[in-house]
């Protein structure tokens, strides 16, 4: 089945479906998508990192748990297929594709769906609208970076701090120097390399063509982020997708901070759910990178509202008594877009 999830598209498969070798399976989706070529012409794939993603899903046999999900990120241009991060965008479909599927019995008018997240063992809860035993997808909640309307699917993290780096601050520090820059290296979800724009020299409110076309801030960037991966807990990341490179500067209209992300090579459009639940975090971490700019309120319950290139993303954050962030959660829509065979 071929869905929308968030500001990101993508094939979901059930596991049963794929062959269970790995390498035999990588090749499929790679066909499947049509990669390595940056057009994917012979493929389903969109050309774009947004487009070219996988997920994989299956009955839990995990306790409390609905459905196991495994996020793989097919590359546009190169013959890899990596499971080294999450996709909280793609995690917006599995819920209404487990219930297409029948792995979840629909249950009234909204049927909560418990996810395990396989890439970094966390779990998330997606609640679905559902009629006559089907998902709805028509609604009104709108997402920055999707037109029109859908119906609202939300999205609640459960244990996602140092879900990949073993540690919120994998460091232990709320900044860190790397090549004469600062920086705060964080995992809420997923991992994040924050860096103000200024300190790049950049604005931070550049389109992401211009960005890409910055050949000088890319290859300082991809320098930086071969050092942060293994100061992460993430090894050599030269053929990873993480950890994300996230400019961040003031807000400019009315949001939390604003952000520019490299993910990691190419310039996000939006932001990803994740990389935007550990930048909404940074915002909170006294001393970080981004504390000083971003305008974060009062209370237990903060909703900051992360701006990026098509619009905001608003993480709603659940603050304990000794000021960490407890809990995080976004909505995100999702729309069932083609149900058939795919041929590789």
């Amino acid at each position: 089945m071929w869905m929308r999830g968030g500001t990101s598209k993508g094939g979901y498969f059930l596991a049963e479906d794929l062959p269970a070798d790995i390498e035999a399976r990588n090749a499929f989706l790679l066909r499947a998508m049509g990669s390595p070529d940056i057009r994917q012409i012979d493929g389903m794939g969109g050309a774009d990192p947004l487009t070219s993603k996988v997920a994989v899903v299956q009955k839990s046999a995990r306790a409390g748990v609905d459905v196991d999900y495994l996020f793989l990120q097919v590359a546009v241009d190169q013959p890899i297929v990596t499971d080294s991060q999450n996709c909280g965008n793609i995690l917006a479909g599995v819920g209404p594709f487990a219930v297409e599927r029948g792995l979840v019995e629909a249950a009234g008018e909204i049927t909560p769906v418990t996810i395990y997240l396989e890439n970094t063992g966390q779990v998330a809860v997606a609640r679905v609208t559902t009629s006559g035993g089907k998902p709805t997808y028509q609604g009104a909640a709108r997402i920055d970076g999707v037109p029109g309307t859908a119906a609202a699917i939300p999205l609640e993290f459960k244990d996602t701090a140092g879900s990949s780096c073993g540690a919120l601050l994998p460091s232990g520090r709320a900044a860190d120097v790397i090549d004469g820059i600062e920086v705060t290296m964080i995992d809420n979800g997923m991992p994040c390399v924050v860096v103000r724009a200024g300190d790049m020299g950049i604005s931070g409110d550049e389109a992401p063509e211009v960005l890409e076309a910055n050949t000088a801030l890319r290859s300082r960037l991809e320098s930086m982020r071969l050092h942060c991966g293994p100061l992460m807990n993430l090894g050599d990341v030269t053929d990873k997708s993480v950890p994300k490179m996230t400019l961040v500067s003031g807000a400019r209209d009315g949001g939390a901070i604003a952000t520019r992300t490299f993910i990691p090579h190419r310039c996000h459009k939006t932001i990803g759910v994740f990389g935007a639940v550990s930048v909404a975090t940074a915002c909170l971490v006294k001393g970080s990178c981004a504390f000083d700019l971003a305008e974060t309120g009062s209370g237990l319950e903060r909703y900051l509202a992360i701006e990026h290139p098509t619009g905001k993303m608003t993480v709603v954050a659940s603050i304990g008594t000794s000021g960490e962030v407890e809990r995080a959660a976004v909505v995100r829509t999702a729309r069932k877009l083609m149900d058939g065979v795919v041929f590789a």
